[in-house]
């Protein structure tokens, strides 16, 4: 029999790992393609042999998910595998139906085929949407159990946007390794407040290679999320975020439902600034689909270092980037603390230049909110002349990253924090029993 022909659209990551845990080195199948989404910059790549394996001495090729129609003709695909998260169900099924129209069928991989056994205990932390709070999450999670005398070590869901050769296997461990593996500011974002914490991260491309490398150090293995996706492991606890600002997508994108639907545990976040009918609503939805779930409510306490610096005074507001652009958030930390001490937040878009001007034209929703985009050099050199350029007293840095480590600053900068602060009986502490 001839083997398959299989195109996987992604955004590089889930994308990868499906190919490697299904598909590398099974002749029955021929990926034949990526497509690339979400991310700027990342089609036009080749997925390296070293990590194809010996039926692709020659690598296979990343194109944009535009292509896909004619990639489909062109390569004759029996199948495509839709392999990426945050998608609207809606938006999912046009893609579906862009594969048939065209003769192709249309996957989606589960977790059956694609989480990989540990031999560690593992904590998965994942959510329904970006900018749940998981990483607040995953922080708690971790100080609990470094309190209880245990080895943690967090496994970040993949962002290899750079070298993919070089991004095999990499550990963050201090800053130095930050600047070592070229980070964007995404990845900095979530490596840099487990570093702060004394906790050493683990992500590349290879999730076998990097569990193996990861469980000779660890006693527990903690997994850290990215986006909506699904865990690339197999889990003796698994922790799903809910956001109650966006009611109802729990039910509404993939695979966040998918994880509300597996989940043992489901926080509800942010019930401090987000309205009690909504709160109402995700925990109406999430006892609909998931009875054995147990539920926590959840603060997200929100702290600045400087309120000083910003009380009444004309700010520039830069929150994290995922969580405002395809996470679909028109604000974040910044603004409600700018909101607290009566800042006027001033427009970041009459300042946006290059690559961050053409953020707003595709994000419609977003307003005078500077979302911290860096996905290369020049990319961050261009938020760096955006916020330089911006007429203001100060600058609310509402990322997880410290900014004034990765660029200059002209103006004075406060630093926001965001930490879980459980609410009720129930709490992360008490349903974590490994």
């Amino acid at each position: 029999m001839k083997p398959k022909r299989i195109l996987i659209m992604g955004a590089a990551g889930r994308d990868f790992h499906n190919f490697n845990t299904v598909y590398r080195d099974k002749p029955n199948y021929e990926v034949v393609a990526f497509t690339a989404t979400q991310i700027p910059g990342i089609s036009g790549r080749l997925y390296p042999k070293e990590l194809a394996g010996s039926l692709y001495p020659k690598g296979i090729s990343i194109y944009t998910e535009k292509q896909l129609p004619e990639l489909i003709k062109k390569f004759k695909v029996d199948q495509v595998v839709f392999a990426y998260s945050d998608a609207p169900h809606e938006y999912v099924m046009h893609k579906a139906s862009v594969s048939l129209a065209n003769g192709a069928d249309f996957v989606l991989l589960g977790p059956n085929s694609t989480m990989l056994k540990s031999s560690k205990p593992v904590i998965s932390v994942t959510a329904v949407r970006t900018g749940s709070g998981k990483s607040q999450v995953t922080r708690k999670i971790a100080k609990i159990l470094k309190e209880q005398g245990k080895k943690v070590v967090v496994i970040r869901h993949p962002m290899p946007y750079g070298d993919l050769k070089k991004q095999i296997v990499q550990r963050f461990a201090t800053y130095e390794d930050l600047d070592w593996y070229n980070v964007t500011i995404e990845e900095r974002e979530e490596y840099e407040p487990h570093i702060n914490n004394g906790i050493v991260v683990y992500a590349g491309v290879d999730y076998e290679k990097i569990l193996r490398r990861a469980e000779k150090e660890a006693d527990i293995i903690l997994w850290d999320g990215g986006n909506n996706d699904i865990s690339f492991l197999k889990s003796d606890l698994y922790i799903v975020v809910v956001d109650p600002h966006r009611a109802g997508h729990e039910l509404t994108y993939h695979p966040g439902e998918t994880n509300l639907r597996m989940a043992d545990v489901v926080i509800v976040n942010k019930i401090d600034s987000a309205k009690k009918s909504d709160i109402q609503q995700v925990i109406r939805n999430t006892k609909s689909v998931n009875t054995k779930a147990k539920i926590i409510l959840a603060k997200s306490i929100v702290t600045v270092d400087k309120p000083e610096l910003i009380k009444g005074k004309k700010v520039l507001v830069v929150e994290d980037g995922p969580t405002l652009t395809h996470g679909g958030m028109p604000y974040g930390a910044g603004t409600v603390v700018a909101a607290k001490y009566r800042s006027k937040i001033v427009d970041a878009r009459k300042y946006a230049v290059g690559s961050i001007k053409e953020i707003y034209k595709k994000y419609s929703h977003l307003t005078k909110e500077l979302p911290a985009m860096g996905y290369s050099k020049k990319q961050t050199k261009e938020l760096e002349r955006t916020i330089n350029s911006a007429k203001c007293d100060a600058v609310i840095d509402a990322t997880p990253v410290t900014l004034p480590r990765i660029m200059k600053i002209n103006k004075p900068i406060v630093q926001v924090g965001y930490e879980l602060e459980e609410v009720g009986k129930l709490n992360l502490e008490k349903v974590i029993k490994l």
